[in-house]
């Protein structure tokens, strides 16, 4: 073991060496919606913020979240809520054992995808 030539090798598979697979993209972006939510948390801290101390900073809290750009946050946040939502409900699957194999894997994480999208539009629609 004291002649292994360590020095030319990677510690780790790396995203170099795999291509890219729909069920690992799918994974990532849960972990990506999540984080993208908890940011997501602390606006809504500012505006309960903005309500609660003066009329002023209310405007403008309003303002920027009923303008195109807070609109497009809000569906942001809808899409990675609804997708993130799926990406739990997806490991409970899993967790029960079902859909382990990768074909059901790989539908999983197109209806995933797809599924967040529709609902989210569906909810722009309606609210």
């Amino acid at each position: 073991m004291a002649d292994v030539n360590r020095g030319n090798r990677p510690l780790s598979p790396h995203l170099t060496i795999y291509r890219p697979q729909l069920t690992s993209m799918s994974s990532i972006m849960v972990r990506i919606t999540g984080i993208a939510l908890f940011c997501l948390s602390i606006l809504i801290v500012f505006w309960l913020l903005s309500v609660s101390s003066s009329e002023g900073a209310f405007g403008f809290m309003d303002g920027l979240m009923r303008s195109w750009f807070g609109d497009l946050i809000l569906f942001g946040a809808t899409w990675a809520l609804i997708y993130h939502m799926f990406g739990r409900l997806r490991h409970v699957i899993w967790d029960f054992g079902y859909c382990l194999d990768v074909e059901k894997s790989e539908k999983m994480a197109k209806i995933m995808f797809g599924g967040a999208t529709v609902l989210a539009i569906l909810v722009a629609l309606v609210v």
